[in-house]
């Protein structure tokens, strides 16, 4: 289906803009009509335009996520139509990307689409669990409720990557500063030596023609690096984004020091929540864990999840798989037993999913103290090569020119 950019003025004879798929150019005008819009221009748009290319860039932040979330659960407690929600929250929506698509989901809604149908058309800002989410809303007429739930979860997801953030934060700038300094060194510093060393015929210690070397790469052949460190990255991201590939990053960061446990604990925790939030909106158990996988994040836990799934569909329990694949504590599977016995397992889920926002909030409150022996060590050895390649020859030169 072919996609026109249009033109067209509100009511209040403002200018709007934005995109829309349809079968034609009568069709975009008839859909804005519609919507109370007075279409100025249509014009399709070609697959490879420029604009298409730079629409691909285009990107909706959690936190406007999250603002149109709420802004959608407060005018929904308020009791106001849904055309009437989604178009008060266009009209004050400043990213261009998202107010074009929220006045699309309008469009959508007034010409009869359910909200999730309209949403799905935008994975890119919409993702799969917030769509099922407004489905299961949708399909038990509780909106308000899942709305509250959804908003809670992304503010859960806000507030730890704000704490990861703030915990990296001074590690980060230590390894910044450090690198610019080595920089320095080795674009200024070491050229100087390398031209007062080479009037002598001896040979230069190790440390010395090493770091010798990196300088003269960054200085005379700093394109060729650019270029390797280009492709290496390509060649990293090509991979990581095969079968193969994927399991071994996925298992890598899961097994890492410092941060693996700590990944763990996250996807562990958004899978229990939102796999609890998904059962208490009313979504089938085998669909909810399905979900659950596919929006986990790392394979290695989604195969734990797809393991789960397959006992549950032949009629087992859940908390079996969970002890079988090694991923989850003892205590985490005895909750779980306990609330399958109980029929509260999404009850259970969540305080599964508190235990896990618990471990994981110690482990981000001393993230900087792990990873400042590992810092220190970096800029120990860096420190250490440089001084050695500086003053090793010098010694050397000393020997030399000593008087006998």
């Amino acid at each position: 289906m072919p996609t026109f950019r249009y033109k067209a003025r509100d009511k209040f004879s403002r200018l709007i803009s934005g995109e829309s798929s349809a079968d034609n150019s009568n069709a975009v005008a008839k859909k804005l009509s519609d919507s109370g819009y007075v279409p100025i221009s249509i014009e399709e748009v070609s697959a490879f335009s420029a604009q298409k290319i730079i629409e691909k860039f285009n990107r909706v932040g959690l936190e406007e996520v999250n603002s149109f979330t709420r802004q959608l659960y407060a005018l929904f407690k308020a009791g106001l139509p849904l055309l009437t929600i989604l178009q008060a929250i266009a009209a004050q929506t400043r990213n261009k990307y998202l107010k074009n698509a929220i006045t699309e989901v309008a469009s959508d809604v007034r010409g009869g689409s359910r909200l999730s149908e309209a949403l799905k058309k935008y994975p890119r800002i919409f993702d799969a669990l917030y769509v099922s989410l407004i489905a299961a809303a949708e399909a038990s007429g509780s909106m308000v409720e899942v709305l509250a739930r959804l908003n809670q979860l992304i503010d859960q997801e806000i507030d730890t990557r704000q704490r990861i953030k703030s915990a990296t934060r001074y590690p980060l700038i230590a390894f910044f500063v450090l690198c610019v300094g080595f920089t320095i060194i080795v674009t200024f510093v070491i050229p100087r030596f390398a031209i007062v060393y080479s009037q002598f015929n001896a040979l230069l210690p190790l440390p010395t023609r090493i770091l010798i070397g990196i300088s003269v790469l960054v200085n005379k052949y700093w394109y060729i690096a650019i270029l390797a460190v280009a492709g290496a990255v390509f060649a990293f991201t090509r991979f990581i984004n095969t079968v193969k590939g994927r399991v071994l990053w996925d298992n890598f960061k899961i097994k890492i020091p410092v941060f693996g446990p700590l990944v763990t604990m996250l996807v562990m925790s958004r899978f229990a929540r939102i796999t609890a939030m998904l059962m208490k909106s009313g979504v089938p158990i085998l669909e909810v864990l399905d979900l659950s996988a596919r929006t986990s994040g790392n394979v290695i836990i989604a195969r734990a999840i797809q393991n789960i799934r397959e006992s549950v569909n032949q009629g087992k329990g859940v908390s079996e798989p969970m002890k079988l694949s090694g991923l989850f504590p003892p205590i985490v599977v005895q909750m779980v037993a306990a609330g399958e016995q109980t029929g509260n397992i999404d009850e259970l889920l969540l305080s599964v999913a508190d235990y896990y926002d618990l471990e994981s909030s110690y482990k981000i409150k001393n993230l900087s103290t792990y990873i400042e022996p590992i810092l220190i060590f970096i800029l120990a050895v860096m420190v250490l090569l440089m001084a050695l390649a500086i003053f090793l020859p010098m010694w050397n030169l000393i020997k030399v020119f000593k008087p006998s």
